[in-house]
């Protein structure tokens, strides 16, 4: 008898202990509220603002580079600034013209370009009759041979010099002098070095000389063997082979189309007849691609560059593109290569163009010009060539296009040869910043598409600029780039875990907010970044707040923003945004925007246990926040309200003897009572979350209950709205700790709603179920009579749904859902019936069948 009256006293102590009391490795009513649906949330946040640019340029307008360290957005260009293909390297030193004045091509010249003879013995002998008479029949050969195929188009210059090549051939191959002149074997090397000069004659000359296809071999293959000491065939002999044969049909598609081809240009050019000069354009590329004839090793690249630079004196976009299709398919180096490049920047930063851009291959074109160009020796052709790719890229659907064609790979891969560059000469190339630049905005445009976060990944992009980051931070245009880019693909798993894992890349960002305080652009995407690292990684959350100062510069953007924010807002005029599908506003604030990014941060790195109390320690942090939420009003700032609240309540999570928050639990619940006020159901839900953890304290409730925030609670129960309901309820478990506030519950209708709650959204959702047996078992403490309590009726409808809820196979049984569960959310499900609804349900379903009693009471006598 003793131990069965023991054990009732037992089970009466448990049935009428408070369910807020802790002792046995019992949870306080805040942490088991923890444990169904986290208190401690992670915050999204929407992209940072993007205006778009009225005007293409090659520099963000916010640049701090200065013209003369920067190359121009706009120049003049023609004919005039093209010369003989491959004419000279691009130098960085501009040297001032000389003065002289033009002359005709004469016999001279032509001597000119031939090696020095060898010196006679007597300096004072006069030349022989013998060399007088050669340069004579050279000077009446030229006079008397000399045509072009473009004398009547005004372009007789450039077929000029192969005319005289062709008579020189004839008659100076007999020379023995200059035969043997041509032995040596710097002399062999020399007419390369002549063609690197740029002239024309010489190119002309100089092939003629070597044994053009068109001259039949002579004898001064056997001349120059004998001459030199060394037995060599001559340039004209190896050309009787293929290679020779391949000449002469060159010679032959020369001659006979691609020469009539150029004439025709050179006409249609003056005459300004666009349509048909674009299709004869058309016409020779296909032609010259057919043949095999583009490239290099063309036998008559020059002269046709030539003609096609003379062309470029025209001011029609699409016959530019057209002109800077050959050029480019030519394979053109030096200043050509860098005028082409700037040819197709000019054209492309006017948006009206960008449809001529996707007509034939000029996409490869450019994309293989990126490919194959040396970012050493190439670099200012590289600007204008990635950034003409960067202002396509606007285009959505060359986007797509230039997607399909390896763009990203290609930048990626220029990017890391840069990289490299830099780390093999253990210096940072300041021009190189200028490329990177453009082929970071450019990349930027390419993560939207299909397959651009996969190619950063294959492609390393991520860890590409997480190292130019570290390289290059006083170039804040590429900073703000970067930034752009990090703030896209992090909103996706996979890079934002990529950059995660970069262990260098949170001192950088912390640098980086150090560096650019008051740069809105970049702090704000910085710190949009860090909120994405931090929102599902706890890793990331450690490794941020163990980087040296991190803590300390983020509650030091805090201060500072909030403290502009205080001067007056600072407003941009709203602009169609250049990507975001979002809704518009009527304006931006910046500084707000960045308040709304760097409160994120904070409110993410407090999830962890480990970092949450060191910023609830900190006065700075609270006192912000409750400055923002005080001085701003939520039809106004919806989004950093919503964000200061969410972050007031991770950090009255934290209840620890060093937090400045807990002093402050009074002056919180004040500050937050004008939210549960308004009609923002928002506010309303992130409000009652704080309110969840500061009525763990009684001053608070006591507060709260004189201000009627318990009955707003139990209204709420009322919402369809599943989320509001059951923090509602997470309130209400703490208010029915105290005595005498578990009247008002039955007063406000709350069991009913408690009841209703249950039947609505039972097998649907277990936590909202077990959370309103927690108030329930809370209201009942100390409980003698189940109808008095909770009202005959309801303590009966109460009972049976209690029964049928703990029965498995009727509680389980999903037969009739609409939508077929697959096992792992069955067994989901089984879980959090069984841990999380069954012992509370189990436990009031006990108490209220122990005090229920089937008499009915007496009434009262009359």
């Amino acid at each position: 008898m003793q131990e069965s009256t023991m054990d009732l006293g037992q089970k009466k102590s448990t049935l009428s202990r408070p369910f807020y009391e802790p002792p046995e490795n019992k949870a306080t009513s805040s942490q088991i509220i923890n444990e169904a649906r986290s208190s401690l949330r992670t915050l999204g946040a929407t992209r940072p603002f993007t205006p778009r640019d009225e005007q293409r340029h090659l520099f963000p307008t916010s640049t701090n580079r200065t013209p003369e360290s920067r190359p121009p957005s706009s120049f003049s260009l023609n004919s005039r600034h093209f010369e003989g293909p491959d004419s000279r390297p691009v130098s960085g030193t501009r040297l001032s013209p000389l003065d002289h004045a033009p002359r005709t091509t004469g016999v001279a010249d032509l001597e000119s370009i031939l090696p020095p003879k060898p010196p006679t013995s007597d300096p004072n002998r006069p030349p022989s009759r013998r060399s007088a008479n050669s340069r004579h029949r050279i000077y009446s050969q030229q006079n008397s041979d000399v045509t072009s195929v473009y004398s009547r188009e005004g372009s007789a210059g450039s077929q000029r010099s192969g005319c005289v090549a062709d008579a020189k051939e004839e008659n100076l191959v007999h020379d023995k002098p200059i035969v043997r002149a041509h032995s040596g074997p710097k002399e062999r090397t020399q007419p390369l070095l002549l063609e690197d000069e740029g002239s024309s004659e010489v190119k002309e000359a100089t092939v003629r000389l070597a044994g053009s296809a068109n001259s039949p071999p002579s004898s001064a293959g056997s001349h120059r063997s004998g001459s030199g000491g060394t037995r060599r065939s001559s340039i004209g002999q190896s050309r009787t082979g293929s290679l020779g044969r391949l000449d002469e049909d060159t010679d032959e598609l020369y001659n006979q189309k691609v020469a009539p081809m150029l004439e025709q240009m050179a006409a249609l050019s003056k005459k300004k007849d666009c349509d048909r000069f674009l299709v004869l354009a058309g016409n020779l590329y296909n032609l010259l691609e057919e043949n095999n004839c583009l490239g290099k090793h063309f036998h008559h690249r020059s002269t046709v560059l030539k003609v096609i630079f003379k062309l470029l004196d025209v001011e029609e976009p699409r016959l530019l593109l057209k002109l800077a299709r050959l050029i480019l398919a030519f394979r053109v180096g030096g200043n050509n290569l860098l005028n082409v490049c700037k040819l197709v920047f000019k054209v492309s930063r006017n948006e009206k163009n960008d449809s001529y851009f996707l007509e034939e291959n000029l996409l490869n074109l450019l994309l293989d010009t990126i490919r194959g160009a040396d970012h050493q020796v190439s670099c200012e052709a590289l600007i204008y060539c990635v950034g003409a790719v960067k202002f396509l890229t606007g285009n959505a659907t060359i986007l797509k296009r230039l997607a399909r064609l390896d763009c990203i790979k290609v930048l990626a891969t220029l990017m890391h040869n840069i990289i490299k560059t830099n780390k093999e000469t253990g210096k940072v190339g300041d021009q190189f910043g200028h490329i990177l630049v453009q082929l970071a905005a450019a990349l930027r445009n390419l993560a939207d598409t299909n397959s651009g976060r996969e190619q950063f990944i294959s492609h390393h992009v991520v860890e590409g600029l997480t190292v130019l980051i570290e390289t290059y931070p006083n170039d804040s245009d590429l900073m703000l780039y970067i930034s752009r880019i990090f703030s896209k693909v992090t909103l996706h798993t996979d890079c934002s875990t990529a950059l995660a894992d970069q262990h260098g890349c949170y001192k950088s960002f912390v640098s980086l907010l150090k560096r650019y305080l008051k740069k809105e652009d970049l702090v704000v995407r910085l710190c949009f970044v860090l909120g994405n690292l931090t929102a599902k990684n706890e890793q990331a959350r450690q490794r941020l707040f163990q980087e040296k100062d991190a803590l300390d510069v983020l509650l030091n953007v805090l201060r500072t923003y909030n403290d502009m924010d205080k001067q007056g807002a600072h407003e941009v005029p709203a602009e169609p945004p250049l990507d975001e599908s979002t809704e518009n506003t009527s304006s931006i604030n910046k500084v707000e925007d960045v308040l709304i990014k760097v409160i994120r941060v904070l409110a993410n790195l407090s999830i962890s246990e480990d970092v949450g109390p060191f910023i609830a320690a900190s006065p700075q942090c609270i006192t912000n926040l409750l400055h923002i939420i005080e001085r701003k009003d939520i039809t106004e700032s919806e989004e950093l309200i919503l964000n200061c609240v969410a972050a007031v309540n991770n950090l009255t999570y934290y209840t620890t003897k060093q937090s400045t928050v807990t002093p402050q639990h009074l002056t919180i619940a004040q500050s937050m009572l004008k939210l549960v006020l308004t009609s923002n159901m928002e506010a309303i839900l992130e409000t009652a979350r704080v309110f969840g953890n500061l009525t763990r304290h009684k001053p608070v409730r006591d507060f709260l209950s004189e201000k009627k925030v318990d009955a707003i609670m139990v209204t709420l129960l009322d919402s369809g709205n599943r989320e509001l309901v059951y923090v509602a309820c997470g309130v209400l478990i703490n208010f029915m700790i105290d005595e005498e506030r578990r009247p008002l519950l039955k007063q406000e209708g709350g069991v009913t709603k408690c009841i209703e709650v249950l039947r609505d959204f039972g097998r649907e959702d277990w936590q909202l179920c077990s959370t309103v047996c927690k108030v329930l078992c809370n209201y009942s403490t100390h409980m003698t009579s189940s109808a008095n309590t909770f009202g005959h009726k309801e303590a009966q409808l109460l009972s049976d749904l209690l029964i049928e809820y703990l029965d498995k196979d009727a509680a389980l049984d999903l037969s009739q859902h609409p939508i077929v569960v697959e096992d792992e959310v069955k067994a989901y499900i089984h879980e959090i019936w069984e841990t999380d609804f069954c012992p509370v349900a189990s436990q009031l379903l006990r108490r209220i069948e122990l005090h229920q009693c089937d008499l009915e009471p007496l009434e009262a006598p009359g």
